[in-house]
C-alpha cells in the first residue's frame, strides 16, 4: 500500500514516520507547499519521496490531509476532484466545516473525517516522532457518510498506530474539542503573555519556573499558523467555554479580594473532582 501525506509537519510527519516504521504501508509520498519542509521530510526519512499533489494522489491508495484546518478545506476539494477508489482522510482539530465543505462533492463517500488527539508544542518536520499516537484517542466523525471500505481502511490505519477509536458527529466533536483542547491553548497563551508582561527579566522566569508553570505554559510555544485557523473555525464554541472560564476566574478573584479562603477552599475541592476523569 502507498500512502500520501499532504503536510509534513508535526502530525503529518509523525504519521508518515510511524506508518513506515510499523509496516502499515510499503511507501509514503510526501507533499508540502513549503519546499524546505518537503526537502527536510525526505532528508529525515519521514517519507520515501516527495511529489506534487496530482502525482501523489494518482500513485496512492490512502491520502492523509495534515495541513492547517483553513487550508484543509481547499486541499480536500482538490484531492476529491482527483480520486477514483482512493481513501481520503483529514486529521484536523475541527470537523464541522470540513464535513460541510465535502457534503455535496460527488466523491464525498471516499472521505473519512478524523481527529487523532495527540500533539506537542513543536512544529515542522523536525518535530515528527514515531509512536506518539500509541494509546491516544482518535475521533472519527459522521462515519455513516463514508463508504464502508473507506471507513474500514481508516480504522485499520489507526489500529496500526495503537490508537483507541471514538465515534461522534462533527457538531459534538467541535464542542467537546473546545473544552478539552482549544481552551487549554488559549489559557496557555494568556498565561505566557501575563508572565512576559509582568516579568521583563527572562532569566528570572527560568530561575523560578517550576514544573507546574512549565506544564501549564508549555502549549504557549505552539505555532499560531496552526491555532489561529482552529480558533476561527471553532470560534462560537471557544467563546462559550472562554466566557465560562472568565466567570470562574472572576469568582476566584472576588474570593481572594474578600479573603474568603474557606469558600476558595471549597472551589478548589470542587475542581479536584477532575481526578475522576483524568486519572
Amino acid at each position: 500500500m502507498t500512502v500520501a501525506v499532504i503536510g509534513t509537519g508535526l502530525i503529518g510527519g509523525s504519521l508518515a514516520l510511524t506508518l513506515r516504521n510499523n509496516l502499515f504501508c510499503s511507501k509514503v509520498i510526501g507533499v508540502d507547499s513549503n519546499k524546505v519542509n518537503a526537502d527536510l521530510a525526505l532528508k529525515l526519512n519521514l517519507v520515501d519521496k516527495v511529489s506534487n499533489i496530482k502525482e501523489a494522489v494518482k500513485d496512492s491508495d490512502l491520502i492523509i490531509i495534515a495541513v492547517p484546518v483553513d487550508a484543509a478545506l481547499n486541499v480536500l476539494m482538490e484531492v476529491l476532484d482527483m480520486v477514483d477508489k482512493q481513501v481520503v482522510i483529514d486529521v484536523g482539530s475541527t470537523k464541522e466545516q470540513i464535513i460541510k465543505a465535502a457534503s455535496y462533492h460527488p466523491k464525498r463517500k471516499r472521505f473519512v473525517a478524523t481527529h487523532p488527539i495527540w500533539g506537542t508544542e513543536f512544529s515542522g518536520p523536525k518535530a515528527a516522532i514515531s509512536g506518539g499516537f500509541n494509546g491516544k484517542i482518535t475521533v472519527i466523525c459522521n462515519r455513516e457518510e463514508s463508504d464502508e471500505d473507506a471507513l474500514l481502511l481508516t480504522e485499520k490505519m489507526y489500529d496500526s498506530l495503537g490508537m483507541n477509536r471514538f465515534y461522534m458527529n462533527a457538531v459534538s466533536h467541535d464542542l467537546h474539542a473546545a473544552y478539552v483542547s482549544h481552551i487549554s491553548h488559549i489559557t496557555s497563551f494568556a498565561l505566557a503573555l501575563s508572565v512576559l508582561e509582568k516579568e521583563k527579566e527572562e532569566d528570572t522566569i527560568f530561575e523560578l519556573a517550576g514544573g507546574g508553570f512549565e506544564s501549564t505554559v508549555r502549549l504557549a510555544k505552539s505555532n499560531p499558523d496552526t491555532w489561529i485557523p482552529i480558533f476561527k473555525q471553532n470560534r462560537s464554541n471557544i467563546l462559550d467555554v472562554l466566557n465560562e472560564q472568565i466567570f470562574q476566574l472572576k469568582q476566584m478573584k472576588k474570593l481572594l479580594e474578600m479573603e474568603e479562603f474557606d469558600a476558595l477552599y471549597k472551589l478548589i475541592k470542587q475542581a479536584n473532582e477532575i481526578k475522576r476523569i483524568l486519572k
